[in-house]
């Protein structure tokens, strides 16, 4: 199946290491930006660190659930960064490829054309991981 996104196709040749590099740079991207943001001091950004942390923070959902969620979210808004942390973070806390997949698809439903659309790019991030399942 190919994938079209906004720069190029994915889904053809060479397809694992574009897409390896797509998401390397993004995270260089979102670690540089973090690390910007922390060495300047930004109240407002340390703010949101705290907001994160509280939100991920094990209560009545698991870490692991509210990170499903994140994905679901991350797909309607079309976030690739997002999806990418999200989709990590749910995995790094021991969600399932099909609990993923599953997120994703409440996210295209939320969303309904549009959002199938920004699921490819979260389908591929998945795929990027090689979970099992």
């Amino acid at each position: 199946m190919v994938a079209f996104h906004r720069r190029r196709p994915v889904g053809c040749f060479g397809e694992r290491a574009d897409m390896t590099d797509r998401l390397k740079e993004i995270a260089r991207l979102r670690k540089k930006a973090h690390t910007t943001l922390v060495k300047k001091g930004s109240r407002v950004y340390g703010a949101f660190l705290e907001m994160e942390q509280a939100t991920y923070r094990d209560g009545e959902l698991k870490r692991k659930e509210k990170e499903l969620i994140a994905v679901g979210i991350s797909v309607v808004i079309n976030c690739e960064s997002c999806m990418q942390w999200h989709i990590e973070q749910a995995a790094n806390e021991g969600a399932t490829k099909g609990e993923i997949i599953e997120a994703i698809e409440v996210g295209i439903e939320m969303g309904g054309g549009p959002a199938t659309a920004h699921a490819r790019f979260a389908l591929e991030v998945l795929e990027s991981l090689e979970l099992g399942g």
